[in-house]
């Protein structure tokens, strides 16, 4: 197996809790609070990773920055998410947020000058389609 499929594997099952507990959460709560909580957990698995590390993780200016931005968008996306979970069908609000690689593969093409295949072109074509049959 290789050394990565466990963890990828693991972000699936986690990340699939993560677009499912947010419409229990707002049954109850508003989104402003609900992400409040929600960052209390953050925070948890974060004070769990640092202990691991012994409460001295590696430091590099631009690598902090990139992780203080990979943060913000993170917690910005989660609010944008929790609002829209609010007010629509959690099915598609899920379907149609998990199309955020497109915005990844294109930022990788024009930044880090990733290669983009015509196969690449047409898989982002059908998750594209995939959406669009989804909430119809």
């Amino acid at each position: 197996m290789s050394s990565w499929l466990p963890a990828a594997l693991g972000a699936m099952l986690c990340f699939g809790l993560w677009g499912f507990f947010p419409k229990l959460a707002v049954v109850y709560l508003d989104p402003r609070s609900a992400l409040v909580y929600q960052t209390m957990g953050g925070l948890l698995v974060g004070l769990v990773v640092l202990a691991s590390l012994k409460f001295a993780p590696a430091f590099h200016p631009k690598g902090v920055l990139f992780a203080v931005l990979t943060g913000i968008a993170g917690v910005a996306g989660t609010l944008c998410f929790f609002a829209a979970a609010e007010r629509g069908r959690i099915s598609l609000v899920v379907s149609l947020s998990a199309l955020y690689p497109l915005i990844t593969i294109v930022l990788a093409v024009l930044f880090l000058k990733e290669p983009l295949t015509g196969k690449h072109l047409a898989g982002m074509a059908c998750a594209v389609v995939a959406i669009l049959l989804l909430s119809t």
